[in-house]
């Protein structure tokens, strides 16, 4: 396996979405790591910075904190500090599990994300009201004596009176629901703590509740809300929609976990549709596509999940792109798909009537495309790449470069692929990107980074030119 193969197989991982189950990744993570370990120290920071799933954040943190490489344990300890405890209980159990190993500097880099805790009692009282089992964990895996206000507040469960904690058990021993609603508004209890403390959940609790809660965690627990009757108060139901406004500015809010929360919640459409807004608004604070962009999506037997991707990422890029993107469904003839908006809910009306079925002409959509004078920089194919019909992919493609300009090609690959179109391409000698789809439909926004640069290459140099941290030096 060539260096570039091993950096193109790092990035397809970024495309599956292993749901806490680390070891789904942890090989690919190991093989780059060995084979171009440069590269790896800065794909993982700039990572943190652009990536949406948690699991990879966790494995890269991992692999740095144990790696020989210069710089990569400084980066590990960095990128450490900054995540919360539940996910740095996953690391250490990572890195003694899969790698076999914790290194004394990943224990420094874990006994010095506790001693900053302990060192701001609020901090410390929401980490520790919010992930005990984590943070118990971490003391007692390595071994870190807690300090007083830790060992009262986690092991001694005998909080001192007027923290956090001590405002919990107060809590859950008042009977009043107005005094409830005082006392989650003014100390700011979390949601998922103030449930398993409050037995009636009151209009006015549900109301404090929601008004203490971030955007984010309204959009995490949206279902939960749901379920305990917070859309049928009109006054809740606001502050709900409230903070769904506020979630399409607010940098803290993932367009991934916004994906997951619009199928698990099953709320009406009207709040899915916000929901969908919000989505729409987080994916486009985040880039441009700034060059105009063809999606041809394989609808020919058997490509459902085609169909489905690309209906999801055409509402993806419609949302970011500077110009409308160009959008056919096919099998051996094209259907070009028009949206009447750039929201998800527009594309899925406009893919409703799409069925799979038939045999493949990857190349009549571009043959449409050229005949129509429709000139795009980009293209992209979502196919198994099996075509068994004229016109082909690369003699459609000739084709349309001699009249308007050769683009871009990327294929993102999905079902039981067969490499056919990639062949063809290299023996014309015609570049191209080849993307492998596994994941679920939960990690597509990963893939928006790879369309909105003007190649693979700018993506690379932008990657590699991201700077390892370092730690802050101690004033003297």
């Amino acid at each position: 396996m060539t260096e570039q193969d091993v950096r193109l197989e790092l990035l397809n991982s970024l495309l599956t979405t292993p749901h806490r189950k680390l070891e789904a990744v942890a090989e690919t993570h190991a093989r780059a790591k060995t084979r171009d370990a440069v590269f790896y120290g800065h794909l993982a920071v700039w990572y943190q910075r652009n990536g949406d799933v948690r699991d990879h954040k966790e494995v890269f943190v991992a692999n740095l904190l144990a790696s020989d490489t210069d710089g990569h344990r400084e980066a590990g300890f960095v990128l450490l500090q900054d995540l919360p405890p539940y996910q740095v209980a996953r690391v250490v159990d990572f890195m003694k599990r899969s790698l076999g190993k914790l290194p004394r500097s990943a224990r420094t880099a874990v006994t010095r994300y506790l001693r900053h805790r302990e060192a701001d009692p609020r901090r410390f009282d929401r980490a520790a009201l919010r992930a005990k089992k984590a943070m118990k964990h971490l003391y007692a895996t390595l071994h870190v004596k807690p300090s007083e206000y830790a060992d009262a507040v986690l092991f001694k469960d005998n909080p001192p009176e007027g923290c956090l904690a001590w405002m919990v058990k107060r809590l859950a021993q008042t009977e009043s629901t107005a005094d409830q609603a005082v006392l989650i508004a003014d100390y700011r209890i979390p949601y998922s703590i103030a449930i398993g403390a409050v037995r009636r959940l009151s209009p006015a609790v549900l109301a404090a509740l929601v008004g203490v809660m971030t955007p984010q965690e309204v959009i995490n627990q949206m279902a939960s809300l749901k379920t305990r009757g917070a859309m049928e108060h009109p006054e809740v139901r606001k502050l709900i929609e409230e903070k769904l406004k506020a979630a399409e500015t607010d940098t803290r809010v993932s367009a991934l976990k916004l994906t997951v929360a619009i199928d698990a919640a099953d709320v009406d459409e009207e709040t899915a549709e916000k929901m969908r807004r919000v989505a729409d608004q987080q994916i486009r604070r985040r880039d441009r596509i700034r060059r105009p962009t063809a999606v041809l999506v394989d609808k020919s037997g058997s490509m459902e999940v085609a169909i489905e991707v690309g209906k999801r990422l055409s509402a993806m890029i419609s949302a970011i792109a500077e110009t409308t993107p160009v959008v056919y469904a096919f099998d051996t003839m094209p259907m070009e798909i028009n949206a009447t908006g750039p929201d998800l809910s527009h594309w899925e009306k406009a893919f409703k009537p799409i069925r799979a079925d038939g045999g493949t002409s990857l190349g009549c959509p571009l043959e449409a495309m050229r005949r129509r004078k429709q000139k795009v920089e980009q293209v992209v194919v979502i196919t198994d790449e099996g075509e068994n019909t004229a016109p082909y992919f690369v003699e459609a493609l000739k084709a349309y470069a001699a009249e308007l300009g050769m683009p871009s090609v990327v294929i993102l690959k999905v079902g039981a692929a067969c490499n056919l179109t990639e062949d063809a391409l290299r023996q014309q000698r015609i570049a191209f990107d080849t993307f492998r789809f596994e994941g679920d439909y939960y990690s597509l926004p990963n893939f928006i980074p790879m369309l909105t640069r003007p190649s693979r290459l700018e993506m690379l140099m932008e990657i590699l030119e991201t700077p390892l941290p370092v730690r802050e030096t101690a004033p003297a």
